[in-house]
């Protein structure tokens, strides 16, 4: 293992990154929420806290591999993985789960069968072709509640059904906060949201000041979740026509509410000229491009092996995510971190 790999890792569980981890540990045995340790003013406030969003345009670019070597490189943080729709980096970084809890999220219609007279008028009045005289497909439904209005024997309502589940775990990276969204499942902004609220009692609470969270792709909901208030985007590409394009509006999307963006292009050498239009692009958007990291076979041993790319190996790319990563603690002001 490399040596400022292994110092980091140590940090997990000695120093002041280890008190911190200890404590959330300690809560989260004792099936207690960090929040309600004690009345006591948490130990950092909001306002202290960074906050770094690792995120991509479009999914299979590197985004989780990166995340996971930049926990493993990172002291004094709590970890946040908000891609719920299709969660991965535990598999990396293997967590113990101390706190799982399921999110009720979305609302879908029930029917009161004793009340219904099979009238059909929730049947024609629905656009999701959701809901029949017979049974109501809650995967269809969209929740919007117009069949309630609209069944003259009030047969219907709205319900709060289970989407997702979110949990909080200890990792030899620091404390977790995750979350699965079900198949099918609404609400993932929501859940995104959830997840990051107690990724920040956690590090308040623990006085970690740093929170790394592993974004979803893309600029939907879940992706604005994920972005609300962070204090710099990492952003994930490749050199590829459809990552450029999907860069590009995730740039958009960044510089519309006003968030710093630094850009890793990854797999860089594997087409020079999508790579220099890449580069040109992110001087015209005014990000800073802080690591060009080389197509190396050793990621796919590490992504095999389950560990962080920079505990398996010293190659081109790992060399290339380090400097991403002391560049993002200049970008942020915390060359300390």
């Amino acid at each position: 293992m490399p040596a400022v790999v292994a110092e980091a890792v140590d940090a997990a569980g000695s120093g002041k990154n280890g008190m911190g981890a200890r404590r959330v540990s300690e809560w989260m045995r004792a099936g207690a929420s960090p929040a309600a340790e004690s009345n006591a003013a948490p130990a950092l406030s909001r306002a202290e806290l960074k906050q770094v969003a690792i995120v991509s345009g479009k999914g299979g670019t590197g985004k989780t591999s990166i995340a996971a070597s930049f926990a493993a490189l990172a002291t004094e943080k709590v970890l946040a993985d908000c891609d719920v729709d299709a969660a991965n980096l535990h598999l990396l970084l293997h967590p113990e789960v101390r706190q799982r809890q399921e999110f009720h999220g979305a609302k879908v219609a029930f029917r009161d069968a004793s009340a219904c007279r099979a009238c059909g008028e929730c049947e024609r009045r629905c656009r999701f072709a959701a809901i029949t005289r017979e049974k109501v497909d809650v995967h269809a439904c969209q929740g919007c509640g117009l069949c309630v209005l609209a069944c003259p024997n009030h047969a219907l309502a709205l319900e709060t059904v289970a989407c997702g589940e979110f949990f909080l775990s200890d990792s030899r990276y620091g404390p977790m906060a995750h979350a699965r969204l079900y198949p099918g499942g609404e609400s993932s902004g929501r859940l995104v949201t959830e997840v990051r609220r107690h990724a920040e009692v956690m590090a308040m609470g623990a006085n970690l000041r740093l929170i790394l969270i592993d974004g979803p792709p893309g600029i939907g909901c879940s992706a604005t979740a994920a972005l609300v208030d962070v204090d710099l985007a990492v952003v994930v590409t490749e050199p590829t026509p459809a990552a450029q394009h999907d860069m590009l509006r995730l740039l958009l999307l960044l510089k519309h509410f006003g968030i710093p963006a630094a850009v890793i292009l990854n797999k860089a050498d594997l087409d020079d000229a999508n790579r220099q239009s890449i580069l040109q692009m992110c001087e015209a958007m005014g990000a800073t491009v802080i690591a060009q990291v080389p197509f190396d076979d050793a990621v796919t041993r590490a992504i095999a092996a389950g560990r962080p790319l920079i505990e398996v190996d010293e190659g081109p790319a790992a060399r290339a995510i380090q400097d991403a990563w002391a560049a993002t603690c200049q970008l942020l002001e915390c060359a300390t971190i």
